[in-house]
């Protein structure tokens, strides 16, 4: 395990793309793209807090306002609204994972968490490229972190309150069916972000349990790697994509804490199985 980056905020939502790691500083409400020599450049400044991030066929960059419950496209240096979700979501907005036509499947708080309140289900909405929504999934706990399959056919999404990940077939218009549980989790985990190896195997970061767990289908955990700091989202990159760079944050902290503490970082840790699928 090594120290990657330190002193940030809250990252989160990491991306592998072009020989570098793309991540959302929540509280500091940049996009950052952190290069081979370790320094990042601010990409954009996102009112509402940026989350999720993905890209369109055509490269442009996809980005979550989280508290504004858009999806908005970078176009050149300016963010332009692709969809005002709030009229679906009940809450924050938080992950996205975005296919190879550029559909993007985002998820949301569905209560105030920060505020301690009842957790309740929620949906998980589909955006297409020219902005129309609806609602693909519900009765989600949290539907936060969320991978698609090397083939496109299957969407696995984290269930942070529900201690789970579950699965989709992805249809023809986007649309999901035959959800399943791909994976029930040990006691206390709570999923966050994941990602997906190449042996079909999922990594995801545990906050509560201060851990990263390697997990196959059906649930085998293959690998516990503890961590010095809450982690809340993990990605494979590198130049061999066996890299997991794991994102940690002080959860349930507020946003004028997290800027004033610093506390957010980024290690790295080698790995044999390389990374596959999206994000």
């Amino acid at each position: 395990m090594t120290l990657v980056r330190d002193r940030l905020a809250f990252p989160e939502s990491p991306r592998w793309r072009d020989g570098a790691l793309w991540f959302s500083d929540f509280y500091t409400g940049q996009v950052q793209r952190l290069g081979p020599d370790g320094r990042c450049e601010v990409v954009a400044e996102v009112a509402g807090q940026p989350s999720g991030l993905g890209w369109l066929p055509d490269g442009r960059l996809l980005v979550v306002s989280m508290t504004q419950r858009r999806l908005l496209r970078l176009d050149g240096t300016t963010l332009s609204e692709v969809a005002d979700l709030s009229a679906l979501a009940p809450f924050h907005c938080n992950d996205m994972v975005v296919d190879a036509l550029g559909r993007a499947y985002i998820g949301n708080f569905g209560f105030d968490m920060l505020a301690r309140a009842t957790p309740r289900p929620t949906n998980l909405i589909l955006v297409e490229p020219d902005g129309r929504a609806r609602v693909v999934a519900e009765d989600l706990m949290f539907p936060n972190g969320a991978v698609i399959t090397p083939d496109g056919g299957t969407l696995v999404i984290a269930e942070s309150y529900a201690g789970r990940l579950t699965a989709f077939d992805i249809q023809a218009d986007g649309s999901l069916a035959a959800r399943r549980v791909w994976a029930r989790l040990p006691a206390r985990v709570g999923p966050d972000g994941i990602c997906l190896d190449a042996e079909g195997a999922v990594w995801l970061a545990s906050p509560v349990t201060r851990e990263v767990l390697r997990v196959r289908p059906g649930g085998e955990v293959t690998q516990r790697v503890p961590l010095p700091g809450q982690p809340v989202a993990c990605m494979l990159g590198g130049a061999d994509r066996r890299t997991l760079f794991i994102l940690s944050g002080k959860v349930m902290v507020t946003p004028a804490q997290s800027r004033a503490l610093l506390t957010g970082t980024i290690h790295g840790l080698a790995v044999e199985v390389p990374g596959a699928g999206r994000p």
